[in-house]
């Protein structure tokens, strides 16, 4: 019995010890951020908002780029691609701990780590389809990953804080270098089937339109933090040109538009390559499944939740209350103690309850969590009242974690886990980048007296979650596919 155990550990531990690495050090990267807000903008000579934009960006990257990402992984090998995202992710951090200013930050973090990220993401998941055939061991292997990226958002908070206030924000992106030096030496131990058949030609426009189309809705959303939601708050000006002038309509919206726009624009494009007989960058039949497209909304709002609770929090306990990044950091302690207890025992639940048995509990467990940190924990409350709260949200985050990815990836036969792979995780990082931008907007917002934004951000979370379990209470029976 020992040497069989043995022999399992003995051949699946080469593969997903870099892969879940990888994936931790990722979600690692988008939330760490997020308790050195302040002593990176102090640093810098820049703002919060600057901070958050960067950050934002870091997510945006991410899920623009993560669909032509995983098309590449068919075009240059998927091992190619996860060792080439780790140098350009390394490099990224490296360029971080030593930027002198926002804007080198956001070339480093925000692009080169973003990029480099979108490059090895989606390798990561099709390495572990391809290494485990049975659908047991393929199972545990996703959970294992999934449960890495939602520990290592969980826990960004609290390390980085250790780091920051230890050292200084820099040692974070100096300890990322190390961990993706340690991922590379780790993954040469990988194995790639390779590529089979013919490799399918690369779509530049479909690419360029996806990530177009993701930018400019992110980026719309962003300027509700300057120019408001409805009415701009002062003048929207390119160059010297007043383009909406104050009290006319937000600017949100012509970027929002203006996104939708190129998306349905990208829609159309690759429908009429499927119809020439070419190669699109994203299959149209990935969006008629009904369950995967229900998963996929679950599985953004999960992650809006995650990083917009934590983002606020983090936020006003730096800026209103004046505590440091450790003092934030221990603070989301028991969020990260409810994310790791029910990752760790998700593989029980999923024997005993259906995935989308768990998603609905885990909204409902999430939104009594927020309720309870809303009248528990208010502005002047002591931060002890906040742990129950905490605690829960983290725990129903956890229980979804894992039952998302599931239900998005058995949805599909194998030949489609390759790009359904790349659009699951870029609805993952947009929900990410969603989630920063949508509450940092509601923190500067001028609706209500400063000293309400904290209790509106959690509120607009809480909402956020509702709309989530309506979703995940639309989610029908589930057929998977081998």
């Amino acid at each position: 019995m020992q040497n069989s155990i043995a022999k399992i550990a003995s051949t699946t531990g080469p593969v997903l010890l870099p892969l879940v690495l990888a994936q931790f050090i990722c979600s690692y990267a988008a939330s760490n951020m997020n308790v050195a807000i302040s002593s990176i903008a102090h640093d810098l000579g820049t703002t919060v908002h600057g901070v958050q934009i960067s950050i934002t960006l870091f997510t945006l990257t991410m899920a623009a780029l993560m669909i032509p990402g995983s098309k590449l992984t068919d075009m240059w090998g998927r091992k190619f691609c996860f060792e080439l995202g780790l140098i350009v992710y390394g490099l990224g951090a490296l360029v971080g701990a030593f930027a002198p200013g926002l804007g080198i930050l956001i070339f480093g973090y925000s692009l080169l780590e973003g990029i480099g990220s979108a490059l090895l993401i989606p390798p990561v998941y099709i390495l572990a389809t391809v290494s485990f055939a049975d659908l047991p061991s393929r199972a545990k292997a996703f959970g294992m990953i999934s449960a890495a990226a939602g520990v290592g958002a969980a826990a960004g908070p609290l390390i980085g804080g250790l780091i920051t206030s230890a050292i200084s924000w820099r040692a974070s992106f100096i300890l990322q270098v190390l961990v993706v030096a340690v991922i590379i030496i780790l993954g040469h131990r990988l194995s790639d089937p390779g590529i089979q058949g013919t490799r399918p030609r690369f779509d530049l426009t479909g690419a360029i339109l996806s990530a177009a189309g993701l930018f400019f809705v992110v980026l719309g959303i962003l300027q509700s933090g300057t120019y408001g939601w409805f009415r701009a708050s002062q003048n929207f000006t390119i160059g010297n040109i007043v383009v909406i002038p104050q009290g006319g309509v937000s600017p949100v919206w012509l970027f929002v538009g203006i996104g939708v726009l190129i998306l349905l624009w990208f829609f159309l494009h690759i429908r009429s390559r499927e119809h020439a007989g070419k190669e699109p960058l994203l299959a149209t039949r990935l969006f008629r499944n009904r369950t995967a497209n229900l998963g996929l909304v679950t599985q953004n709002i999960q992650w809006l939740i995650m990083q917009g609770a934590f983002f606020v929090i983090s936020v006003f306990f730096q800026t209103v209350r004046g505590y440091n990044a450790i003092q934030t950091g221990l603070i989301l302690t028991p969020a990260i103690i409810g994310v790791l207890l029910t990752s760790m025992i998700a593989e029980r639940f999923a024997k005993r309850r259906s995935q989308r048995a768990l998603i609905r509990a885990g909204f409902i467990i999430t939104i009594v969590g927020l309720v309870l940190i809303l009248l528990l924990g208010g502005p002047t409350a002591s931060v002890f009242n906040s742990i129950p709260g905490l605690l829960l949200m983290g725990a129903g985050i956890g229980v979804m974690l894992t039952s998302s990815v599931n239900v998005v990836q058995s949805s599909f036969p194998e030949k489609d886990q390759g790009e359904i792979s790349g659009l699951s995780r870029s609805v993952s990082n947009l929900g990410s980048s969603l989630g920063t931008a949508i509450v940092g907007s509601v923190l500067v917002s001028s609706v209500v007296p400063e000293n309400h934004t904290y209790g509106l951000a959690l509120i607009t979370v809480a909402v956020i979650a509702c709309i989530g379990l309506v979703a995940a209470l639309l989610l029908p029976a589930q057929q998977t596919h081998s």
